[in-house]
């Protein structure tokens, strides 16, 4: 084994390191994020728009694109206390199976009971949504890590929590359905018929699996309809990657503690919340210019946003009911194949995110499910940890770029965020083992027919 007497196989940060603010990597952006579009008048969303679907003050960090950092409320970091700061883990035993002359660092956002990353924003909406005095809020789930995270921090706070389940992932993830009821939410599979939306959304399409975004357009019916309700969103908004900065800001921490400047920083991309947060103190440096890193996210070729799909203004909910985000989308209408990426089965990317891939300022990489899971499977076996299949697309290309530099032989310093852990993916796993996993890639006719309903935006 390589030695470790210099750096520690687990970096931890003291308690008094732990971030006490947000960072708001809109701040440093020269090209800012185009705003939410109302979808009726096409004009900027104002607060007033928004104030009836989110809370009064996560629609302020959703609009402040000025503020570089927004203290974390102290009921909020006495919450993150019961599991952060997270470690970061020098994967030793991965290089040493890869015989790399790399250094790879892995994030683990799965040391808590939710089992990823989610919570981080969890708690701080419910936290917001309780502090306005609300009964209750609305949310949509896919793999299930966010909808677990939710009713954990609704529990915690005595809120009222309904959940929309995209209908594959309620299926394939019944014990992920079951901690949410434990926790007291009431979880849906969606299309459902218990809205208009879902309704015509299951006439439309009889036997759909459905996504992400009709679980949004279901959750977002429920929460307008419902007196003393918000709806509350898990990844790609702005308010979101804001409170999941505590990753990389932990990171950034840990790492100048040993005197470590990575090479590299490596995130799966769904909606952007992991790869928003993990990113962002070293965006803010690259922006800057006061350092440079190669930034690289990670998305299903099933379901490839950033790699295949167009930068335009699209409605953020299949029901076409939420407000028009400029962003890398496959068109609001595209159901990705029923595969087990989980939470990156989202048809568009956040709108910061996307605004830095379209200058340059990051790259992507689509990968298909069957070598998403040998990597899951090669990681598991060395490192002792079993990823979630999200996670699983950085630990890809993490995999990837280390055995480039054993080609190489460049010693590059390689960052990953694990973002959740499988134990409620087993069945993924087992089709994985029983060759029942196939690697469906969506054709550039399908892709075509979806850009073409996007909406007409001048």
């Amino acid at each position: 084994m390589k030695d470790t007497t210099t750096i520690p196989y687990k970096i931890y940060l003291e308690e008094n390191e732990m971030p006490k603010s947000w960072y708001n990597l809109r701040a440093d952006m020269k090209n800012k994020p185009a705003p939410l579009m109302h979808p009726g008048t096409h004009e900027a969303m104002t607060a007033a728009d928004l104030a009836p679907v989110f809370c009064e003050e996560l629609v302020q960090q959703e609009l402040d694109d000025t503020t570089p950092l927004i203290e974390i409320p102290q009921e909020i970091r006495d919450f993150y206390k019961m599991y952060r700061p997270s470690p970061l883990v020098r994967a030793y035993c991965l290089e040493e199976k890869l015989q790399t002359p790399a250094k790879i660092y892995y994030k683990f956002e799965g040391n808590n009971t939710s089992g990823s990353h989610k919570l981080n924003s969890a708690i701080a909406q419910a936290y917001y949504a309780k502090k306005q005095g609300l009964k209750g809020v609305t949310t949509e789930t896919g793999a299930g890590q966010w909808g677990t995270a939710l009713s954990m921090a609704c529990s915690y706070f005595g809120l009222d929590c309904k959940v929309f389940m995209v209908k594959v992932s309620y299926e394939q993830k019944p014990f992920r359905r079951e901690v949410m009821r434990t926790y007291g939410a009431s979880v849906t599979p969606s299309p459902s018929m218990e809205t208009a939306i879902g309704r015509k959304i299951l006439a439309e399409h009889p036997g759909t699996t459905g996504s992400l975004g009709c679980a949004i357009s279901e959750a977002v019916e429920v929460a307008t309809s419902t007196p003393g309700y918000r709806y509350v969103l898990g990844s790609v908004l702005n308010q979101v990657l804001l409170h999941q900065s505590v990753i990389g800001l932990e990171t950034k921490a840990a790492l100048d503690k040993y005197g470590i400047k990575p090479d590299m920083i490596i995130g799966c991309a769904g909606g952007g919340s992991n790869l928003g947060g993990l990113i962002a103190p070293f965006m803010g440096e690259k922006l800057r210019g006061e350092a440079d890193y190669q930034i690289i996210a990670v998305e299903p070729a099933s379901c490839p946003s950033f790699t295949r799909g167009t930068f335009a203004y699209d409605f953020c909910d299949t029901g076409m009911v939420c407000p028009l985000a400029k962003m890398y989308t496959l068109g609001s209408g595209f159901i990705p194949a029923p595969n087990h990426a989980g939470g990156l089965r989202y048809h568009g990317m956040s709108t910061t995110l996307s605004q830095l891939y379209h200058d340059g300022l990051m790259e992507a990489r689509a990968v298909k499910q069957t070598d998403v899971f040998e990597a899951a499977e090669q990681f598991a076996r060395v490192e002792g940890i079993l990823p979630a299949p999200e996670s699983a697309h950085a630990i890809k290309v993490a995999i990837d770029e280390a055995l480039k530099c054993k080609e190489t032989g460049e010693e590059k310093t390689i960052v990953f965020g694990l973002t959740g852990t499988g134990y409620f993916d087993l069945v993924a796993y087992q089709k994985f083992h029983d060759g029942l996993m196939d690697d469906y890639i969506p054709t550039d006719e399908e892709l075509q027919a979806s850009f073409a309903k996007l909406p007409k935006v001048e």
